[in-house]
């Protein structure tokens, strides 16, 4: 019980960035990952690189994370990290993050359901292929960023 009214708080005040980032100083970011997956924390080192603050949290059970934030199943990567009211499933890039917080859409988030190759942590080819998905606060989903060549 006490274990969940914590991760619950944890959830509410990271969707509390856009307060932080309008304080001034880069966008904060907090990202749940397994404690023995590298590529999330590979993946919250580009973070770091692409200028946001970054603070990891720990967990054998992303589950209740995901449900706090409204991940839908299909739409489930490898960690989950909120930043400025928004979450972030899986291997989304930089660019797709960086549009997200320019044009601000009325989404929950954005999804990299699974772990594609070449995605950032995941091999960071800049040739690779996958999209990134706009989750809506009602679960649906659409392409939202394409990365790669195409």
């Amino acid at each position: 019980m006490q274990k969940s009214v914590f991760l619950a708080a944890g959830i509410a005040l990271s969707l509390l960035g856009p307060v932080a980032a309008q304080a001034g100083g880069a966008p904060h970011m907090t990202v749940w990952k397994s404690p023995w997956c590298g590529c999330c924390a590979a993946w919250a080192q580009v973070m770091e690189r692409a200028g946001y603050q970054v603070t990891v949290r720990e967990s054998e059970d992303l589950s209740p994370i995901r449900r706090q934030a409204g991940v839908p199943e299909r739409m489930e990567g490898c960690h989950t990290a909120t930043l400025g009211g928004y979450f972030l499933e899986g291997h989304v890039p930089p660019q797709a993050i960086a549009r997200l917080l320019r044009e601000r859409p009325r989404i929950a988030g954005l999804a990299v359901p699974g772990m594609p190759a070449g995605s950032p942590g995941m091999g960071d080819d800049p040739t690779a292929r996958y999209d990134v998905y706009a989750v809506g606060r009602d679960g649906e989903s659409q392409v939202y960023y394409r990365a790669g060549a195409r």
